[in-house]
């Protein structure tokens, strides 16, 4: 499998992210208009948390918090599991699946280069299957 570097290479270089101080009503409204399902959150340039969808739901909503009252903070995940930027995509995979989470922060040292989503991996694995096909087929054939 390829470095997770090149799965970033081949989409949209823009990282989405907010800050701790947030409201978490205004962290979903990000997560809406870019249709993502995280968010870093970045405090002075440095990354201190993820925050997603799923912590919406488990702690703010099933809770009976108010997503205008509570800052994302409250809610984030602050160890964040992170992946360097040549981290192949087969590690990426058992990291994500092994942890149960969907999201990685890709960072080079301390700064975030992007962020990968399972849907990025399989995608990937997805084309690599796709190719070894095509390879196989093509080698039946002549």
């Amino acid at each position: 499998m390829r470095p997770v570097v090149d799965l970033l290479k081949k989409r949209e270089q823009t990282l989405w992210s907010t800050s701790p101080q947030t409201s978490v009503f205004e962290a979903l409204q990000v997560l809406a208009t870019h249709d993502v399902g995280a968010l870093m959150v970045m405090d002075q340039g440095k990354l201190v948390g993820i925050v997603s969808e799923r912590d919406y739901t488990r702690k703010v909503a099933l809770a009976g918090k108010s997503s205008k009252d509570t800052p994302v903070r409250d809610i984030m995940t602050a160890n964040v599991l992170t992946v360097a930027p040549q981290t192949g995509t087969k590690d990426c995979m058992a990291l994500m699946s092994q942890k149960k989470i969907r999201h990685l922060p890709v960072v080079e040292g301390t700064t975030v280069v992007g962020m990968i989503s399972i849907r990025d991996i399989m995608d990937d694995i997805i084309a690599n299957h796709e190719m070894t096909i095509n390879h196989l087929q093509n080698y039946i054939a002549s």
